[in-house]
């Protein structure tokens, strides 16, 4: 065998295991990769059955517990759209009406069944996702300016 040929052997080799390497890590990613919807993405995209994150604001007087306490049930919205949510767990110290709430789960016969609700962590903060689909719905309150806005007026 020639030098020429034992190099293009090496350099097909080498080839094969970068293409063998990527093509496993992009299947490990596929498996770990979650989108995130707002409720009107929800209206107009089909998610099928895999696990996403809802985000939006929980909508006022929508908060309900059963009687056992574990299992609670509420609304996300993002002031155009609403979409109900049932929870089995503790939900966040944080967590409550009219706030920003981030929920990972599946959705199941028009229900999202959370498997996971995170809060904002306190009052000027709110998730990227969330925030950016409250501007495209045209209802975001930046809370820096409301802020500066009520200092103001003091």
């Amino acid at each position: 065998m020639t030098r020429k040929k034992r190099r293009l052997y090496m350099l097909g080799l080498a080839l094969l295991g970068l293409g063998s390497a990527t093509a496993l890590a992009l299947t490990a990613f596929q498996d770990n990769i979650v989108f995130f919807y707002s409720p009107t993405q929800l209206q107009t995209q089909q998610v099928g059955d895999r696990n996403f994150r809802l985000g939006g604001l929980v909508e006022e007087g929508s908060v309900k517990k059963t009687p056992d306490g574990l299992t609670t049930s509420f609304r996300v919205t993002d002031t155009a759209h609403t979409i109900d949510v049932r929870y089995r767990g503790q939900l966040p110290d944080l967590f409550r009406e009219g706030q920003g709430v981030v929920a990972e789960g599946k959705l199941t016969g028009g229900v999202f069944v959370a498997r996971e609700v995170l809060a904002k962590h306190d009052e000027n903060y709110m998730p990227p996702e969330v925030s950016e689909a409250l501007k495209q719905a045209g209802v975001y309150k930046n809370p820096a300016e409301s802020a500066t806005k009520t200092a103001k007026k003091e």
